[in-house]
């Protein structure tokens, strides 16, 4: 193989630490950084340990800032919840080299949008590659052990500017084997990431265990009528999609791709994947990432692609309203980039342009 890469993440959760583990694994050279300072100090005297479909032992490098970060190495990855992709995306803009690749994991809203334009400002251009959901699924255990669930088989990406994006599938399949299929812009991203709807059906009918605390199996619990109602939420999905002439996977290629389980009902699916052990764990707090991130940041999209294109997602909607009044917050207005960028002035061609090239350009004024 070419020499390794030294590979920047911004990040140290679950995510963070599983995909240095595969990138330690494929022989690349993985460097951490916490943004909060604190997640990665347990690296400092003792060695990552991850467990589970990778099974491995290395001390990643760490760095102390985003300067650091960047100026260090070849590449970056944002592996971190869409509630910290701007303050890390601003943190990193001033130390971007021109050309130095991006891969933002997975996707969040029109962050590839905002990274770009951001660079743009101080005058450099860098490739941004979106990818519409993670390379690993797995959870940070105590200290300094992390359990890699699996290894996805196949990730939706794109890369903006669309020009770069041989470059973009180039590297990631350097980096992490051929397990990517290229989508045609980052609307299709928007749409591949099927965790906002799961995650809106799982938690919203599974919320009293998460807010006692409690152990449960997410693939379990995924029982026929909550199987059902994520099916229903991705017909809404892929009906905005068909009216945006997207091609997009569906739910049961998603659970089949992801978790190497025969296609059948979703409740089927994922009771499957908790008989093979990888069903996974519930949240375990009202305070997760299944609310908090994925309601602004992909129900959101979602719902409001729908309004554009004429093909209300009711269900969407309906999920966040449900959880604004449960967790007393309008979770409609916590969305960073769609508020940055101004996203309501913009029209649907705006967006589109957008999607393909990452840059937004002012809407014009009227004539008065």
């Amino acid at each position: 193989m070419k020499n390794p890469m030294r590979i920047g993440i911004a990040g140290a959760g679950a995510i963070a630490c599983g995909t240095a583990a595969l990138l330690h694994r494929n022989k690349h050279i993985p460097t951490l950084w916490s943004p909060s300072g604190t997640s990665t100090t347990v690296f400092e005297t003792t060695p990552l340990l991850a467990h589970g479909v990778i099974e491995t032992e290395f001390t990643p490098d760490i760095a102390n800032s985003a300067q650091e970060l960047a100026e260090g190495c070849d590449a970056l990855i944002l592996a971190l919840p869409a509630t910290g992709h701007k303050s890390v995306m601003d943190a990193l803009v001033p130390h971007i080299r021109e050309g130095q690749h991006i891969i933002i994991s997975s996707h969040a809203s029109f962050g590839a949008v905002y990274l770009t334009q951001a660079l743009m400002a101080r005058g450099v251009s860098a490739p941004v590659t979106a990818w519409g959901t993670t390379i690993v699924s797995g959870r940070r255990l105590e200290g300094n052990k992390v359990r890699v669930n699996t290894i996805r088989n196949r990730v939706d990406l794109c890369t903006v500017p669309e020009a770069a994006s041989d470059d973009g599938l180039d590297l990631c399949q350097l980096l992490f084997g051929d397990r990517f299929k290229p989508r045609d812009g980052l609307l299709a991203i928007l749409l591949s990431n099927l965790n906002p709807q799961n995650h809106l059906g799982i938690a919203l009918c599974n919320i009293t265990r998460m807010e006692r605390g409690e152990d449960w199996s997410q693939g379990l619990n995924v029982t026929p009528k909550v199987g059902r109602l994520l099916e229903q939420l991705d017909l809404e999905r892929l009906a905005i999609a068909k009216a945006l002439n997207l091609d997009v996977k569906t739910i049961f290629e998603h659970f089949h791709q992801s978790f190497h389980v025969p296609i059948g009902t979703i409740s089927e699916m994922n009771q499957q994947m908790h008989t093979h052990g990888y069903g996974g764990l519930g949240p375990t707090t009202a305070d997760s990432r299944y609310v908090t991130e994925d309601v602004p940041y992909g129900l959101q999209v979602t719902a409001a692609l729908g309004r554009l294109v004429d093909r209300p997602a009711a269900l969407h909607e309906a999920g966040i309203r449900l959880f604004s009044a449960m967790y007393g917050r309008e979770f409609a207005q916590e969305n960073e980039f769609l508020h940055a960028l101004d996203m309501e002035s913009y029209s649907l061609c705006d967006l589109q342009h957008a999607s393909r090239t990452g840059v937004l350009h002012r809407p014009s004024t009227p004539e008065t």
